[in-house]
């Protein structure tokens, strides 16, 4: 259930950034997605939990998806 209009309230010109923590599907994303949208003309910043291979894991278990998400996630060390 999503809380969309309590969360808008609560963007009172104090809050500097929106982390946003859906579930790394189609849903999740859409749901991110609107949620930003919605949140833009507020003018604050709006981003997401960064998702990809996990700790630990074996990149030849990686699916195509998974290994996309974490290249596009990339950050210079």
């Amino acid at each position: 259930r999503l809380l969309v209009r309590e969360l808008l309230r609560r963007l009172d010109g104090k809050v500097k950034e929106v982390i946003l923590a859906t579930n790394p599907s189609v849903e999740g994303e859409a749901t991110a997605l609107y949620i930003a949208k919605l949140i833009k003309p507020m003018d604050v910043l709006t981003t997401r939990l960064a998702y990809g291979i996990p700790v630990g894991g074996e990149l030849q278990y990686a699916d195509d998806m998974t290994l996309f998400r974490a290249i596009e996630g990339r950050r210079k060390i």
